[in-house]
């Protein structure tokens, strides 16, 4: 059993009403009242997105969850194709079930899939990666003393600041926890 407390992006737990995955939370506490944790959480069967308030002392059936590592190769009409790594099987994920990460999705790049009740139902995408810049506004003088940065558009249509030497065509290392700029790769 798990309990609200231990929320964090990526928990999946189980209910009556279906299988959720925690997107966000935080935790809220007003006076002379208990604890509460108010989390957004994704229903993976419907995809509906519900903000809740949660006891923090509530028990909730952790889901069953399994990684697989698998490898992105396209997406088309029917969703986002991968194939199992370790079995070679190869399957769909809709747009639904991807969401935001979608953006993170590169040819070739090998991902954790999670399993839940032994059916696929999302994707982690890896901590950093590769990525080309698509667009970018050309190279200025600009205020380095500062550290500041200017907008570019990488090739999945991700948003990120980077440095004012990097151009249209650069690969770019990014970080997918907070879509940071790493390095130049």
């Amino acid at each position: 059993m798990i309990t609200p407390n231990e929320f964090k992006a990526g928990t999946i737990f189980k209910r009556k009403d279906g299988i959720f995955e925690v997107l966000s939370c935080y935790r809220q506490r007003t006076a002379q009242r208990r604890a509460r944790v108010v989390a957004k959480i994704r229903n993976i069967d419907t995809g509906a997105l519900i903000e809740e308030s949660f006891e923090s002392e509530l028990k909730l059936e952790p889901a069953d969850v399994e990684r697989r590592r698998s490898q992105y190769m396209y997406s088309d009409e029917l969703g986002y194709h991968f194939m199992d790594m370790a079995t070679y099987d190869q399957f769909a994920l809709s747009p639904e079930a991807i969401g935001d990460r979608a953006l993170y999705l590169v040819e070739n790049v090998e991902t954790d899939v999670l399993y839940v009740e032994g059916r696929p139902v999302t994707v982690e995408p890896p901590m950093f990666l590769e990525m080309e810049v698509a667009e970018t506004e050309p190279d200025f003088k600009g205020d380095t003393a500062a550290g500041g940065g200017k907008p570019a558009l990488l090739t999945t249509g991700l948003r990120i600041t980077v440095p004012f030497f990097v151009k249209v065509g650069d690969r770019v290392k990014v970080d997918t926890r907070d879509n940071s700029y790493v390095e130049r790769a």
